[in-house]
């Protein structure tokens, strides 16, 4: 496991060449899913429709996914109509797609659950929720009739934008990284396990390694009463059964990045 000087150094390199400014290399990425797959993993993941439940309300959610471009490819509701869900989540779904996908790499994968902490004010990487800021013309243009469809205006646009709470994976295939998923619309913490139950729906969870020796780019609830996150990757805890529900699929862990 990487020092955490050491990765954040890193992770600047990151920010500015990935999250910023893909390579032209880039050009010939692929949506590593469909909007069928998408819709179908999301249903199976909540609870309203019936999936397991993940701690949080239990409420319909948005997923996106990028390509490894940052280009959003596929936007999904679980709901029945666009207004089952909070309308404001597909923007946060979209943002957290891109920022799992921009944060990670072949080797080392970072949640969006895992920068919490450090962006805080006297963090490691205060600031870097400024660093990629939101496509205004793409989060609000389009027919909102659209929204959640295969055609969804996002869909084939850089979204841009930082987030830093629970819910937002990079997704890998055998070949390594291959977009990011965003999930939103439920507490961060669940947005985090629904997030992790779509990834290995989706097949796209051959992660090689991340922060946890163990559990790779879960989410780390070590954040003691005064907010100081022992790892300094770590996420609070939210008020209802999610963590525990995290531990039950490895999805989290809790006090030491050994667990």
């Amino acid at each position: 496991m990487l020092r955490l000087s050491e990765y954040c150094a890193a992770l600047g390199f990151a920010a500015a060449a990935v999250l910023i400014a893909p390579s032209p290399g880039f050009a010939e990425m692929k949506c590593p899913v469909s909007h069928q797959q998408l819709v179908d993993a999301l249903k199976a993941s909540v609870k309203p429709s019936g999936g397991p439940a993940n701690g949080g309300f239990d409420t319909n959610e948005w997923a996106a996914v990028v390509d490894r471009t940052g280009a959003v490819c596929a936007v999904a509701f679980s709901g029945n109509a666009v207004g089952d869900q909070w309308p404001g989540s597909r923007l946060i779904a979209a943002e957290k797609a891109n920022t799992a996908n921009g944060l990670s790499l072949n080797q080392m994968a970072l949640s969006t659950a895992n920068i919490y902490a450090p962006v805080q004010p006297g963090g490691a990487l205060f600031g870097l929720q400024t660093s990629n800021p939101v496509n205004i013309p793409a989060a609000y243009g389009g027919d909102p009739a659209a929204f959640g469809s295969p055609g969804d205006p996002l869909v084939g646009k850089p979204i841009g934008g930082v987030v830093a709470f629970g819910g937002g994976l990079a997704l890998y295939d055998s070949s390594g990284v291959v977009g990011g998923l965003g999930a939103s619309g439920d507490s961060s913490c669940a947005d985090h396990n629904i997030a992790w139950r779509m990834r290995a729906a989706l097949g796209l969870d051959k992660v090689p390694a991340g922060l946890s020796p163990k559990a790779k780019d879960a989410i780390i609830y070590d954040l003691n009463s005064a907010g100081k996150s022992a790892s300094g990757w770590g996420h609070p805890k939210c008020a209802g059964t999610e963590a525990d529900i995290a531990a039950q699929i490895g999805a989290g862990v809790g006090g030491s990045l050994e667990q």
